[in-house]
C-alpha cells in the first residue's frame, strides 16, 4: 500500500477540479496582487511593461500545472508531493515580485531569487511530467523540446538579475520570447489532453481569480475613506464593470470553446487547447489585470480629489486594458468559430480613440461611461440572440 500511494494515477475523460489545484491557485491569487501591486508603485510605460512581462512568468507557471493536472491526478501519489513542493516555491516567486527586475538592499538578491525560484518551479514540472510520460515515448519527447527553450530562456533571465539596468527588461523580453516560441514552434504533436471539461475549468477559474483582482483593487481604491453617495455609487458601477467582463466571457465564450475542445480528438484537440488557452487567454488575463489596475488608480483619484480626471498610464490601463480584453475575446470566436466578434473588435477600437477625451471628464464620470459601454454591448448582443439565435 505504501508504495501504490507514490504512484501517479492517470487523469480520464470525466476528471473534474481537485480542491488541490483550488489551493494551488491560491498562490497565483497573491502573485497577481502582487503584480498589480507592482505596477501600481512604478505607473510608467516601463512600469507597466515590466509588470506584464512579469505576468507572463507566472502565467507560464500557472499553465504547466494546468496541463499537468489534465494528464495524471495531482491529488494522487508523489504529484502531490510536487505539487506542495511547487506551490512552496511558486509563494517565494509571488513574494519576489516587487523585486523581480529592481533589487531592494538588505535581504536577499531580489531579481536572483525571483529567477532561482521560477526555475525551480519549471523543473519541478518538467520531473513531475516525466514521471506521468514514464510509457508514453511521444510526450517524452516533447517535454525534452519544452526543456530545450527553458533552459537558455532559464540562463537569459539569470544574466538579466545580474546586468540589471536598461538591459535587465530587454533580456527578459528576449527570454520569454525564446520560450513562448520554443513551446509553439514545437506544435501539440505528443501533448495529452485526457479532460477538456477539467482543462476548460480550470482556465475559467483562472479567469475569475483575475477578474476577483477587480474587486479587491476597488475595496484597495477606497481604503478606510468615508463612504460618500459619489464613493458607493462609484463602487456598484466598478462592480458592474467587473459583472459585465464576466458575462462577455462566462455566457458563451467560455461555453463555446470547452464545446469546440470536448469534441475534437487528438492533434486538433490539443491544438486548440494551445491556441485558446495557453496562448489567447495570456491577453485575456492581462486585460483584466490591467483593468484591475486602472480601477485601483479611479478609486484613489475618488479618495484624494473627486473632481479630478484620470490621466496618463492609469487612464490608458483603464481603457486599454478593456480593448485588450475584448479583442482577446474576439479572438477565441476567431479560433474556435471561425468569425470575429465585430461588435466586440469596434467597442476596442471606440474606447481607444476616445481615451484622449476621457481624459477630461472626472474619474466617476470616466468610470460610469466605461461601465455603460460594456453593459450596452451585454444588451446588443442579447437582444442580437434573441432574434437570430446562433452560437457565439
Amino acid at each position: 500500500m505504501p508504495t501504490r500511494r507514490l504512484h501517479l494515477v492517470r487523469a480520464d475523460e470525466d476528471h473534474r477540479v481537485t480542491t488541490l489545484e483550488l489551493f494551488f491557485d491560491l498562490v497565483f491569487v497573491y502573485a497577481i496582487t502582487q503584480t498589480t501591486e507592482l505596477m501600481a508603485g512604478h505607473l510608467s510605460l516601463l512600469g507597466v511593461g515590466e509588470g506584464l512581462l512579469v505576468l507572463m512568468v507566472l502565467w507560464w507557471c500557472w499553465c504547466s500545472y494546468a496541463w499537468l493536472g489534465t494528464t495524471i491526478h495531482v491529488d494522487h501519489g508523489i504529484a502531490r508531493l510536487a505539487m506542495f513542493g511547487a506551490m512552496a516555491v511558486m509563494f517565494l516567486v509571488a513574494l519576489a515580485v516587487p523585486q523581480a527586475l529592481a533589487n531592494e538592499p538588505g535581504g536577499l538578491d531580489g531579481p536572483l531569487l525571483f529567477v532561482a525560484c521560477y526555475g525551480v518551479v519549471r523543473l519541478l514540472h518538467i520531473v513531475a511530467y516525466v514521471g506521468a510520460a514514464r510509457h508514453d515515448a511521444e510526450l517524452r519527447l516533447v517535454l525534452l523540446k519544452m526543456l530545450r527553450g527553458l533552459l537558455p530562456s532559464l540562463a537569459l533571465l539569470t544574466v538579466a538579475a545580474f546586468v540589471g539596468g536598461a538591459w535587465q527588461p530587454a533580456l527578459w523580453v528576449v527570454a520569454l520570447a525564446v520560450d513562448y516560441l520554443n513551446v509553439y514552434l514545437s506544435g501539440p504533436a505528443g501533448w495529452r489532453l485526457h479532460s477538456p471539461a477539467h482543462f476548460a475549468e480550470r482556465f475559467g477559474l483562472i479567469v475569475i481569480i483575475a477578474l476577483g483582482e477587480s474587486v479587491v483593487a476597488i475595496g484597495i481604491g477606497i481604503g478606510h475613506v468615508p463612504i460618500t453617495w459619489l464613493v458607493a455609487g462609484s463602487a456598484i458601477c466598478g462592480i458592474a464593470l467587473a459583472a459585465g467582463m464576466w458575462w462577455t466571457y462566462f455566457d458563451l465564450v467560455a461555453h463555446v470553446a470547452e464545446r469546440r475542445l470536448a469534441r475534437a480528438e487528438g492533434l486538433s484537440r490539443t491544438k486548440i487547447a494551445t491556441d485558446s488557452y495557453t496562448y489567447l487567454h495570456l491577453p485575456l488575463i492581462a486585460g483584466i489585470v490591467l483593468v484591475a489596475l486602472g480601477l485601483k488608480k479611479t478609486f484613489l483619484t475618488l479618495h484624494t480629489s473627486p473632481a479630478d480626471a484620470l490621466h496618463g498610464v492609469a487612464l490608458w490601463a483603464l481603457t486599454g486594458g478593456l480593448a485588450l480584453y475584448l479583442v482577446a475575446l474576439s479572438s477565441l470566436r476567431r479560433r474556435n468559430l471561425g468569425s470575429w466578434n465585430r461588435q466586440r473588435l469596434v467597442l476596442a477600437a471606440l474606447l481607444l480613440a476616445l481615451t484622449p477625451l476621457l481624459g477630461h471628464v472626472p474619474a466617476a464620470l470616466l468610470l460610469l461611461i466605461v461601465t455603460a459601454a460594456v453593459l450596452l454591448l451585454i444588451a446588443f448582443e442579447r437582444t442580437s440572440l434573441a432574434r437570430r439565435p446562433v452560437a457565439e
